[in-house]
């Protein structure tokens, strides 16, 4: 008998304004990858309905650290939505969050659609118009960050908002494997990485995300947003904070988590 999830999806969304709630454990599996994704699809389809703008993806746990942690092989796919664009030196109210970490990224906008389910690195590269330097905000409406997999993509991928920078790059000329990053809490340094911690290279988790996508008719267009996911650890934000990324060949991306 299928489970009846709605009331699961309905419990992540009062979250947002309630405050967060404990791990799905009683309804999800830990690793159900199909109810997992039902209850994002139930409200992602509920906020589509409420007048909010699907701009495109995000994608999660590229690093393998974080695969083992949370016992799965594979990463993971959230929506993106317009409402949760922050202007490159803007600013996130607290108020708006529960308990944000942020993270540095590099993220891609798409020139053409990608609708083929074993889409080619040429295919995925040639579809790509630029890549700027992003921050995600992430967040969890499950409390203390206890998730499962199973929590994180319900949860949408335990997303919240995002930052891009204003210097966008097209892929030629661009190193996007052996790239540093550099990410700065008030001018000091708290995480450091590079485009070989995404999956082992950036265009490798937008061509996992394509193929996945496409699989489940659900295909990218022209457009779409994509965040690769971490080029290194993701660190828990303070009121006050002033953000700034800098990520080799790209640039930097800034914002102020304060009112």
């Amino acid at each position: 008998m299928e489970k009846d999830l709605e009331p699961t999806a309905r419990r992540l969304r009062e979250a947002y304004a309630a405050g967060p709630i404990a791990p799905l454990r009683d309804v999800l599996d830990p690793t159900d990858i199909d109810g997992a994704y039902a209850v994002q699809a139930i409200n992602t389809a509920h906020w589509v309905g409420e007048g909010r703008r699907l701009v495109g993806r995000k994608i999660g746990l590229t690093a393998k650290a974080v695969q083992a942690q949370l016992g799965v092989d594979r990463p993971d796919f959230g929506a993106l939505f317009e409402d949760m664009r922050i202007a490159d030196g803007g600013r996130l109210d607290p108020a708006r969050a529960i308990q944000p970490k942020a993270e540095a990224e590099i993220a891609f906008v798409l020139g053409r659609d990608i609708a083929d389910a074993d889409a080619s690195p040429e295919v995925i590269a040639a579809a790509i118009d630029h890549a700027v330097a992003a921050i995600e905000i992430v967040d969890s409406r499950i409390a203390d960050w206890k998730i499962s997999f199973a929590d994180t993509v319900a949860d949408n991928g335990s997303s919240a908002y995002f930052a891009l920078g204003g210097d966008p790059k097209p892929l030629a000329g661009l190193d996007l494997y052996s790239c540093g990053m550099v990410m700065e809490f008030n001018g000091a340094v708290v995480s450091l990485g590079a485009g070989a911690a995404c999956l082992g290279h950036p265009l490798n988790a937008v061509q996992w995300l394509a193929r996945t996508l496409a699989s489940r008719g659900e295909p990218l267009r022209a457009g779409d947003i994509l965040l690769s996911g971490a080029l290194g650890p993701m660190v828990a934000l303070t009121p006050g904070d002033e953000v700034r990324t800098l990520i080799g060949g790209l640039g930097t991306c800034t914002f102020t988590y304060g009112a």
